[in-house]
């Protein structure tokens, strides 16, 4: 069997869902242009229609459903971010992050997030991330901080427009999963490899590689958040909530995506 046969049969099993989510990054990142730290993340997850979804997409991108659903999420973590082989430098490379997304498909199946908004509190990180990669930061005051179990993570964005767009999130952060605990939704939640981006020349794709996530059950104390409206979405009742304490990354060089 070649290589393209098994690529083609791959492509049937995913679009048929017969490939279960995984928490194994099926495909390493051969060489990284930059290492990050996701640390102290949280992820909330919304069911939303996918109509409501599939509407705010670029050509290409086809929403991904689970159990019938789209999904938003909101997720604020604590980033770092250095070069290859490179110590980080603490003001410079080490501040709060806030990402709005959802998850797709591209024109050749393959799975991966769209990022509705990017807020972050490095002006200089944003700049490289929108001209680099084509992402839609947003410059925004941010902090995070912990006390005991709970985790508070408050947002406001300075530009721009819609400028003072903010969110205020406080989780309690519980015990961690074990292995067999954890099922599809969890790993298709959280487990996602690629993110694209869209250029006036069409989808531009990055990977991402990393270990499992280390995944902690968490309660939501405080939510009061614009984000994912200021997206263009209305999530509806008590989100799912996940915590973890982090991960190391490995990201790729972003490329043209070949629509066949």
């Amino acid at each position: 069997m070649t290589t393209a046969q098994t690529d083609t049969i791959q492509l049937d099993e995913i679009r048929e869902g017969a490939i279960r989510p995984s928490p194994i990054c099926p495909t390493p990142v051969a060489f990284s242009v930059m290492a990050h730290g996701w640390w102290n993340l949280t992820f909330l997850h919304w069911r939303v229609p996918a109509e409501s979804v599939q509407r705010l997409l670029p050509p290409g991108l086809t929403v991904e459903t689970f159990d019938g659903s789209a999904w938003v999420a909101l997720v604020p973590f604590e980033m770092q971010v250095t070069l290859p082989h490179a110590p980080p430098v603490p003001w410079l490379s080490s501040f709060p992050e806030t990402n709005v997304r959802t998850y797709v498909r591209g024109p050749d199946g393959t799975t991966g997030v769209w990022f509705f908004s990017l807020d972050a509190a490095r002006l200089g990180a944003i700049l490289v991330a929108r001209i680099g990669y084509r992402l839609p930061y947003f410059w925004s005051r941010m902090t995070v901080d912990r006390i005991g179990p709970v985790v508070t993570y408050r947002t406001r964005r300075l530009g721009p427009s819609p400028r003072g767009v903010r969110s205020e999130l406080a989780i309690e952060v519980g015990e961690p999963y074990a292995a067999h605990e954890l099922g599809d939704l969890d790993h298709w939640l959280t487990a996602r490899w690629r993110l694209y981006s869209a250029t006036a020349g069409g989808l531009r794709s990055a990977q991402a590689d990393h270990p499992p996530w280390p995944l902690h059950r968490a309660s939501v104390r405080h939510l009061d958040d614009e984000l994912v409206r200021a997206a263009g979405l209305e999530p509806v009742g008590d989100p799912i909530v996940h915590w973890s304490p982090g991960v190391p990354v490995r990201i790729s060089l972003p490329h043209r995506v070949a629509y066949g």
